[in-house]
């Protein structure tokens, strides 16, 4: 399925055209019909003598419905350049001709028509002019066919033409990852919402949930049509009209995107590379304000220029676009910018990271040569780019192939070929150099604790986490391979330095010896743990447990390891001859207080030895 949309100036015939082509009027709107002027997109489709079929997209040709017009061309194959012979190139046939060549669409045919109103000497002159607007354009090498959609003149011609230029124009391609920028939101009775667009990167079916980009609200796909017939599946490049359910129609606008959930984000920050207009009024100054458009969206934003002082007319450049609005975008996406007031389009580029997440400082050689790799560079440049970008936050391939314009298949080749430069984080990757410097600050942050804490065993791993910054998924895979290369050391609860431990300053180790001697002199009515603190320090207290030469039951309760082990196996030996055992039982047996019975007994829960049934205890 191909898509060709109409360019031209207003009252050339663009509508009038499509319809002697398809025998759809594509002016749908009433207010449109009363005018006789094309306002918003309008849509058409017709079969080629060759047996494909063609989408068209009307767009309107009037200067104050540029913004609409904009939103219907960015999913175009091909364009169909419409100038009537009898006025040949006028004001918006320049700026609709200028638009084409900054979105690089992929090929053009120029219908010259009004043949019948204009005699053949006219439309030689004619065509002369056209051939020399579109000399420096993509649309240089264009055929000019004269036609006209009353006497039917040419039609054929045409319909051949644009039958043998949209088989050497490349298909749209296929990434896996869907994108169907909204041109009209509607509801149909009985059907519920229904959005329309232009599909690209990749294939939505029945059935499938969808995301809604920026915004993130989730339906279903209900239904797909492509030209009123119903499908299973809309692939590539075609004109879909998608049935969602669990979405109103006051839940969507043009501008955003539908996508599958998680693959498609949604940014206010983004580099670019710039082709200011040759016929720009006047220098783009940094920070300037502007409107900018991609797909069918139109936000504000603000340019900030990086490699000049100032873009003149008929300068390229790299800026940095702050978007007044999220927008869903991604890599290699072409847009194109107009100043706000007089409204003109002044220039266009290339998206090349559609999720800048820094500001960049200007005229910064580094800043620059990564945006040039990210350009130009190979998959694997590109993707060991990416993930330099990123510091300490690795990326998965799913989210590189994101970041990148990539394949995922592509980003999994990279990640091989570069294997020597990253380091896998179980399904995430980041940099070598990005690790090491991620594992430096592990050991920086783990000194700094053990320096400042030298009795407590280590630092918690939430807090470790916190310092680092990362998500918890990331977070585990972070210590997996710090424990494996030998920076750090991690229980459940606590990572420390490898060959840290616990060392008490003499005068420390007296008061614990004492403290300990106690615990020997009565080991089943033993200090509590606030006496033991109070001697100690809580500090040290800790620092036994973790040593093992104390086991604290409660807030309250810590015995001996050899008085634990002696009550654990009289209470499980007692529960095995008895059936059960209660806290008055424990404590006749050792002579102890209740405090201490029961601290043991809800700790033997705690830990899954036993479990309580009334009173007593039993064995899990």
């Amino acid at each position: 399925m191909r898509v060709v949309g109409t360019a031209g100036h207003v009252d050339h015939g663009k509508s009038t055209l499509v319809k002697a082509l398809t025998g759809i009027d594509p002016d749908r709107l009433k207010e449109e019909k009363e005018r006789e002027m094309t306002i918003d997109l309008g849509f058409a489709w017709l079969t080629l003598p060759s047996g494909q079929t063609v989408s068209i997209v009307d767009v309107p040709g009037h200067e104050g419905f540029i913004k609409n017009m904009l939103a219907g061309v960015g999913g175009i194959d091909a364009a169909l350049l419409v100038i009537a012979a009898d006025e040949g190139v006028m004001p918006q046939t320049r700026e609709h001709l200028a638009i084409l060549d900054l979105l690089q669409v992929k090929g053009g045919v120029v219908a010259l028509t009004k043949k019948d109103v204009v005699d053949p000497e006219w439309i030689e002159m004619v065509s002369a002019d056209v051939r020399t607007e579109l000399a420096e354009t993509i649309l240089a090498n264009a055929k000019i066919i004269p036609v006209s959609s009353k006497t039917r003149d040419g039609i054929k011609d045409l319909l051949a033409e644009l039958d043998r230029l949209l088989e050497t124009v490349a298909a749209k391609n296929n990434l896996g990852k869907p994108r169907l920028p909204i041109d009209r939101v509607f509801s149909i009775a009985g059907f519920g919402t229904v959005v329309t667009g232009t599909l690209i990167d990749g294939s939505f079916a029945v059935g499938q949930e969808i995301e809604i980009v920026p915004g993130g609200k989730r339906g279903r796909v209900r239904g797909l049509q492509t030209h009123k017939s119903k499908l299973e599946r809309a692939t590539p490049g075609s004109r879909v009209a998608m049935n969602l359910s669990g979405l109103a129609v006051e839940d969507l606008a043009r501008g955003q995107v539908v996508a599958l959930p998680g693959t498609l984000a949604a940014t206010t920050l983004l580099d670019a590379r710039v082709q200011y207009l040759a016929s720009a009024p006047k220098a783009l100054e940094h920070n300037a304000e502007v409107d900018f458009f991609t797909g069918s969206a139109e936000v504000p934003a603000r340019v900030r220029l990086l490699d000049h002082a100032e873009l003149k007319p008929g300068d390229i450049g790299w800026v940095q676009l702050q978007l007044a609005a999220p927008v869903a975008v991604a890599k290699n996406d072409r847009f194109i910018i107009r100043f706000p007031s007089p409204s003109i389009t002044i220039g266009g580029g290339v998206i090349v990271d559609p999720n800048a997440t820094t500001r960049h400082r200007r005229f910064k050689p580094d800043v620059i040569a990564r945006l040039e790799t990210l350009a130009r560079g190979t998959p694997d440049e590109i993707v060991l780019q990416f993930l330099a970008a990123r510091g300490a936050h690795p990326a998965d391939a799913k989210e590189i192939a994101t970041g990148t314009g990539l394949s995922t298949e592509v980003v999994a080749q990279a990640l091989t070929a570069q294997a020597a430069n990253v380091v896998a984080l179980g399904a995430a990757y980041i940099t070598l150099p990005n690790w090491n410097a991620l594992a430096e600050k592990i050991r920086a942050a783990l000194d700094e604790f053990h320096r400042q804490n030298p009795l407590r065993a280590g630092l918690s791993r939430e807090e470790l986490k916190s310092r680092l910054g990362l998500a918890p998924r990331v977070f585990d895979r972070v210590i997996e391979r710090a424990t494996a290369e030998n920076i750090l050391s991690a229980s459940e609860d606590l990572v420390r330095r490898p060959d840290f431990v616990v060392k008490f300053a003499p005068e420390l180790q007296k008061k614990i010896d004492a403290l300990l001697a106690q615990f020997d002199r009565a080991p089943y009515a033993p200090p509590s743990a606030q006496d033991a603190e109070a001697a100690i320090g809580a500090d040290a207290v800790n620092a036994l447990v973790t040593q093992g030469k104390l086991v604290r039951l409660n807030d309250q309760v810590l015995l001996a390891p050899k008085a634990f082990n002696a009550m654990q196996d009289w209470v499980v030996a007692t529960i095995r001859a008895q059936g059960e055992v209660t806290a008055a039982q424990v404590r006749d047996q050792f002579n102890t207080s209740r405090k201490y019975a029961v601290g043991l007994l809800e700790y033997l829960d705690t830990i899954r030895v036993t479990k309580r049934v009334g009173d007593a205890r039993v064995l899990r």
